[in-house]
């Protein structure tokens, strides 16, 4: 591998959430900052959000470095679980023993409850961490909220942190939910990084790795930023495979060509970050619009090639190479609605057939009548 040809002592862009290569930027630090004063607060929600990619378990570990000694914590990684399930899995995690596989609802908040109170007179906290919890079912949300009316008099007896994508904001925002998040005492949206903030991370994971933070040029780190968004876990893959590259061509450093070339493997230029090919969704969505003018599907053409315009600029901003093909499509399309469909002639009927008397039946003829051979005449006699 690359780490003998870059003096490295490991594999520096790794993906797994390992908090020694924690990069802690300014609004990390704040994060980390918000999830301790949760804590400390005690009781209530604790909610932190952020892309796919941007850091959120890395930081969640970390977290769990600086807990304090009196605090016990029970980790949820597969929200995907109904209410039974859920508490199931806290018990497990906190070691809390409970009636078995078939334990009813009550069963489980009656075991939960006993320890709790019993971790709050031995002066211990408990919180439930939750990550993904985006894809939690309402009932399940429902069910969490509840376990925070676990209290004395003085004092809430859990506290909860949910973890997850953009999607967990909207989720909390709904009216039904509106008990829940007025019990959120902390929230932080973890946001990509700044160009400085790349440079500053892909130089932090090089020292860490033993490297001499020289490894990339700018023009290079400029190019992963780019083509990463900013995201730490895109960067970490664009990262590895430029190392790799600058090691395949005997390089010293990674430049911004070899950069660029293992952006684009990883990412080619005609996908978005969700993956679809943008040009060529536009041109086929582009094609369905004009066949379905031509067969007056649609009744209004013009609001139609307006909402094609609008869910273009919903898919991806395309790149100018790309906008002249959609806008053929689109010329196309707007030439199909003005054009009005050709009205084939109507088919000429075929002549009829004139009417055929159908065959008289033959008169039966006769047979001939057989011959009578006439008497052949005596010859006379001689006297």
């Amino acid at each position: 591998m690359y780490t003998q040809h870059f003096r490295l002592t490991e594999l520096p862009f790794s993906i797994a959430p390992n908090p020694r290569y924690l990069y802690l930027s300014a609004q990390h630090r704040e994060a980390l900052a918000h999830l301790l004063y949760g804590i400390g607060v005690g009781g209530g929600f604790v909610v932190l959000t952020g892309e796919v990619g941007t850091g959120k378990t890395t930081l969640c570990r970390a977290l769990l470095d600086q807990l304090p000694e009196d605090v016990d914590i029970a980790l949820i990684f597969n929200p995907r679980l109904n209410s039974r399930e859920l508490l199931a899995g806290i018990c497990d995690e906190l070691h809390i023993p409970y009636p078995g596989p078939r334990a009813s609802l009550k069963q489980l908040i009656d075991a939960l409850n006993a320890y709790l109170l019993d971790a709050h007179a031995r002066g211990r906290r408990v919180i439930v961490l939750i990550d993904e919890a985006q894809n939690l079912r309402f009932d399940v949300l429902e069910q969490v909220r509840l376990l925070t009316n676990l209290e004395t008099n003085q004092t809430k007896l859990l506290q909860i942190i949910l973890v997850g994508q953009p999607e967990l904001n909207q989720v909390l925002d709904r009216p039904n939910l509106r008990q829940l998040s007025q019990r959120i005492t902390a929230r932080y949206h973890l946001n990509p990084l700044t160009l400085a903030e790349t440079r500053d991370y892909i130089r932090h994971r090089l020292k860490v790795a033993g490297g001499s933070e020289q490894e990339f040029t700018d023009a290079a780190m400029r190019a992963i930023h780019r083509r990463a968004h900013g995201i730490p876990r895109l960067i970490n893959l664009m990262s590895d495979r430029a190392l790799l590259g600058a090691y395949t061509l005997g390089k010293p450093r990674v430049t911004g060509p070899i950069a660029r070339r293992a952006s684009r493997e990883l990412m080619p230029s005609g996908q978005s970050r969700n993956g679809w090919r943008v040009p060529g969704l536009l041109a086929l969505l582009a094609l369905t619009y004009a066949g379905a003018v031509w067969t007056k599907a649609l009744p209004n053409p013009k609001q139609g090639l307006a909402w094609l315009h609008s869910l273009q600029g919903q898919i991806a901003p395309e790149p100018p190479a790309a906008k002249a093909k959609v806008a053929a499509a689109n010329r196309t399309a707007e030439t199909a609605a003005a054009t009005p469909p050709v009205k084939s002639p109507p088919p000429t009927e075929a002549p009829k057939p004139l009417p055929v008397e159908p065959p008289k039946p033959a008169v039966p003829v006769e047979p001939p009548k057989q011959m009578v051979p006439e008497a052949t005449p005596k010859p006379a006699e001689i006297i």
